[in-house]
């Protein structure tokens, strides 16, 4: 187990009608002007916007708005933000939505506190600790976004080429976190799905890991696993399944602040390659890992066949082979595919609706291999240009 530090200082207020308590928790983190950003019509139409501007008239918090928030979030509509929040004096980014919504925000608050251009931020080519005050209303079950330190944004004011990348700092975990399980009863089935499998990525991409000893996180993550793998069906087959909801809403926030992680280096290679596929074709990010994840997975389980085994056994029900783990863990990725196919995502490029050239995969692989600073992607297996190039092909 390595060294570890783990503070996650977000704020959880979780229940029915908690938006109503946004302007409370805003004066409480010592708040005047809000900006409310989100994106899509929902926000508006359901009354949940509504609720949320009583609560912040009623504590005597100030606020303009901004719609437009796409999924893949766009650095454009940013430095809007940006500029309107200057303009307006605002001192706290309140987000509405999922994690694009809450990037989106992230973005504006890194952009309202520095005086750097942010595609440098988001280039690597200059860095920070210093973030507006944010908090997050979450709509959607899936990125995490709500309790990470992560931010990632669709670069798209560079030319024609769009470049999707993250800058990673505790300082962007927002300060707190409103999450109604009710809010998420009317998402359509794709919305729940694919998010719903993003839990299971941010997880699994923490669980592989060659790291020994870190038992109580296996057990952490696998619990986690178990949980989407019977809820997210759930709640496909029944939207308003309070139950169901609840439980993947926590466990979206659970997997990624780090808690499946404690002890163990992160893997995140399947994260660099969807990247880049989101930036090219514009897919949806969860739908877009699992067209690529049982690939990842076949190319690298020779390095650990014992802990796929594991994922196998304890996360999927897999009878363990204990003569043959590699064949016990290659049971465990037909299980994972055949999950994903029973909620209609894809695990493979084609299915995904894509077809990316050889000139494409690359430009894919390169992007990949460049966003993470080095010579390669991944820590259970270093990927290199080449590798990447190949597991992209299998994934065809």
């Amino acid at each position: 187990m390595v060294n570890f530090e783990y503070l996650v200082p977000t704020k959880i207020v979780f229940g029915k009608e908690t938006e109503k308590e946004a302007g409370r928790l805003i004066k409480e983190f010592g708040g005047h002007k809000a900006l409310i950003h989100w994106g899509g019509d929902y926000v508006r139409d359901t009354g949940l916007l509504a609720r949320v501007e009583e609560g912040l008239a009623a504590e005597g918090i100030e606020y303009v708005e901004m719609d437009g928030v796409v999924p893949n979030p766009r650095l454009s509509l940013v430095k809007q933000g940006v500029e309107l929040c200057k303009k307006e004096g605002v001192d706290f980014i309140l987000a509405i939505g999922g994690g694009s919504a809450i990037d989106s925000s992230k973005a504006i608050a890194y952009g309202l506190a520095n005086d750097f251009d942010l595609e440098d931020l988001f280039l690597g080519k200059v860095s920070t600790t210093k973030i507006a005050k944010i908090g997050a209303i979450s709509t959607l079950a899936g990125t995490g976004s709500e309790t990470s330190n992560s931010t990632v944004i669709n670069i798209d004011t560079m030319g024609e080429k769009m470049l999707k990348r993250s800058y990673n700092h505790e300082c962007a975990r927002p300060l707190f976190a409103i999450m109604n399980p009710e809010l998420t009863y009317s998402l359509p089935p794709f919305q729940t799905a694919a998010p719903g499998a993003d839990i299971m990525m941010h997880t699994m991409e923490r669980y592989f890991t060659t790291e020994q000893h870190v038992e109580l996180s296996d057990e952490l993550a696998e619990g986690l696993m178990r949980t989407v793998k019977t809820f997210v069906p759930e709640a496909l087959a029944n939207p308003k399944s309070y139950p169901a909801r609840a439980n993947l809403l926590l466990a979206g926030a659970k997997s990624h602040d780090g808690l499946t992680g404690l002890g163990r280096v992160g893997d995140f290679a399947c994260h660099a390659i969807e990247h880049e596929i989101g930036a090219m074709f514009d897919v949806a990010h969860g739908a877009g890992l699992t067209a690529i994840w049982s690939s990842w997975a076949k190319y690298v389980i020779d390095v650990d066949p014992e802990r796929f085994a594991q994922f196998a056994v304890n996360v999927w029900g897999v009878q363990n082979n204990f003569h043959d783990a590699k064949e016990t863990g290659l049971r465990g990725i037909d299980a994972w595919d055949e999950w994903c196919h029973s909620i209609n995502l894809p695990t493979s490029l084609h299915e995904l609706g894509i077809d990316p050239t050889d000139e494409q995969i690359h430009e894919m692989a390169q992007g990949a291999v460049d966003a993470r600073g080095g010579d390669h992607a991944g820590a259970f297996m270093e990927l290199h240009v080449e590798d990447i190039e190949n597991l992209l092909k299998n994934a065809r």
